[in-house]
């Protein structure tokens, strides 16, 4: 085995959690040391972005039909009203003094890793160059401003790039040596939004595999070490190619001309002192994509359009809407047609938000455990998202389950039922002891074809994660287009969830868990506009 490949394996065994023995942790949190939630680049010229996501009319049912959204001019107003429903603030919360703010991109326990970018031609209304984006204040700082000439002209018509990096630290502080994990869910919660945002305003979105890290972080600014010199590091993610056009550069296109350009600020500190976790450091180095491209997408089979959700919500309205559940009431249940058409979402089309973005064939598949819907039967069940891994799935796991067709499932949904049961007390087990598990309508345990993907390469692992975290954004919509709510959970027990599944080896991990149901708002919690804190012209 690859040494980097080996070396990613041990980090997945090391940072399990386990019933009686928790991943690496910091024990305690240093409130002193929280870190800062927004990174800022001082000295970097700002500009202050308008707050125009209200003027979109985008129906949310539209952002799963190809060619429903008129394409928006592309300029400084559409790309700040992508940045405001991707990246920006939802709401600021507020309890006992404390205040702090919601994003609509959601993170692991709202610490938010994830730091994005944009890189662009002159547009009207946006300067050419490299900017990165403050949520806090929906500004972009100019990072830095092409030398070369005709560096607008190396884009191809119709699109911009939408860079994202992670701060691994901001996890790390909380969570430990687990936090490199949270850290790719955020960052595929994060191309989710991204692809989303798009779709409202008519755009298409797509990853680029055209770039390695070594070039998205000399493209980012994240390689200059003196403008990060008393500032924790960001770890290059994934770059976006973000538009109306299809057409996207290539390094070669745009690297030299950033090679004389006038690079502007330092970022700031997030926290006086910091715990180096060397689980972090090895994965991060193992993790490394160190070359352009990935395996061919296939184009996904024919499948009957989605069902409308009801009431067909505004979508930029829904997705500022959206919320973590942090408790269920363990009543609320959902109807069966609600059930299917999140598990139709979860299917790739061709041409369809946000599957259409991954340049991939589905390597992450759901197993459910069904508490709450109305005419399907409590218990396991199975939704294989790519129809190659139904059978690698049925030989991997225990003889004894039945994988039956669902009655009244519709028929291009691959659902299949393992046992019917009460499942309440497994999820709960498998997700850490949390009630929420077994309250909820259903929980889902994201099952990744983990030793084929690392054969490919040890950086698999991050996409792995990435594609969890993108399934993870797809219910958090149609949570609230259902009218309910849904949570990422981090913290589960992986190798019980594997005994359960009668899973022998690692090529198959479980990498994620999620639920649905009724939740439980807490009343201390004030709530307060996104952008209040601005001038008053600027809130809503």
């Amino acid at each position: 085995m690859p040494i980097p490949a080996a070396r990613i394996r041990a980090y997945h065994e090391v940072t399990k959690h386990h019933p009686r023995q928790y991943a690496p942790g910091p024990g305690r949190l240093d409130w002193i040391n929280q870190p800062d939630p927004f990174r800022r680049f001082q000295g970097a010229p700002a500009v202050r972005l308008p707050l125009a996501a209200d003027s979109l009319t985008t129906g949310y049912a539209d952002l799963y039909r190809p060619g429903a959204v008129p394409a928006c001019p592309l300029d400084g107003e559409h790309v700040a009203i992508l940045l405001e429903l991707s990246l920006g603030l939802s709401a600021w919360k507020s309890h006992g003094g404390s205040t702090w703010a919601l994003r609509c991109n959601p993170s692991s326990g709202n610490l938010h890793p994830t730091e994005g970018y944009v890189v662009c031609p002159a547009l009207p209304g946006l300067d050419d160059g490299v900017w990165h984006y403050v949520a806090e204040s929906h500004t972009l700082e100019r990072r830095a401003r092409p030398g070369a000439p005709g560096w607008s002209a190396r884009f191809p018509a119709g699109g911009v790039l939408v860079g994202l990096s992670s701060i691994h630290w901001r996890e790390a502080w909380k969570y430990g040596a687990r936090a490199y994990r949270y850290c790719q869910h955020d960052a595929g919660h994060a191309m989710a939004a991204v692809r989303y945002a798009a779709a409202a305003l008519g755009w298409q979105a797509r990853l680029l595999d055209g770039w390695d890290d070594d070039a998205l972080a000399a493209l980012l600014g994240l390689d200059r070490e003196a403008d990060f010199e008393d500032a924790e590091d960001e770890a290059p993610d994934a770059l976006l190619w973000v538009g109306p056009g299809r057409a996207a550069p290539l390094p070669g296109d745009l690297l030299p001309g950033l090679a004389d350009a006038c690079w502007q600020g330092r970022a700031n500190r997030l926290s006086a002192s910091h715990v180096h976790w060397s689980q972090i450091a090895a994965a991060e180095a193992a993790a490394l994509k160190l070359e352009p491209g990935a395996n061919a997408r296939r184009a996904p089979p024919a499948r009957p359009p989605l069902a409308a959700p009801a009431g067909n919500p505004n979508a930029a309205g829904l997705i500022r809407q959206r919320r973590s559940a942090v408790a269920f009431d363990g009543v609320t249940g959902l109807s069966s047609d609600a059930f299917y058409r999140m598990l139709d979402t979860l299917l790739p089309r061709e041409g369809t938000a946000p599957w259409d973005m991954l340049p991939w064939a589905p390597r992450v598949h759901p197993v459910l455990f069904v508490h709450r819907v109305d005419g399907i039967a409590p218990g396991l069940y199975v939704l294989a998202r790519e129809d190659a891994a139904l059978p690698a799935l049925r030989r991997a796991m225990r003889e004894e389950w039945l994988w039956h067709p669902v009655p009244g499932c519709p028929a291009h949904i691959p659902l299949r039922l393992l046992a019917s049961l009460d499942v309440r007390d497994s999820a709960q087990l498998i997700c850490c002891h949390q009630e929420i598990a077994a309250d909820s309508a259903f929980a889902v345990g994201m099952l990744a074809a983990f030793g084929v993907a690392l054969e490919a390469a040890p950086w698999w692992y991050r996409r792995l994660h990435w594609e969890a975290g993108v399934l993870g954004q797809v219910l958090y919509l149609e949570a609230e287009a259902a009218g309910v709510r849904a949570t990422g959970i981090g913290c589960f027990f992986d190798d019980e969830m594997h005994r359960l599944l009668g899973l022998r080896d690692d090529a198959w991990q479980t990498v994620y868990h999620f639920t649905v149901g009724g939740a439980v708002d807490d009343p201390r919690l004030s709530t307060l506009p996104p952008y209040a804190h601005l001038d008053p012209g600027n809130s809503r």
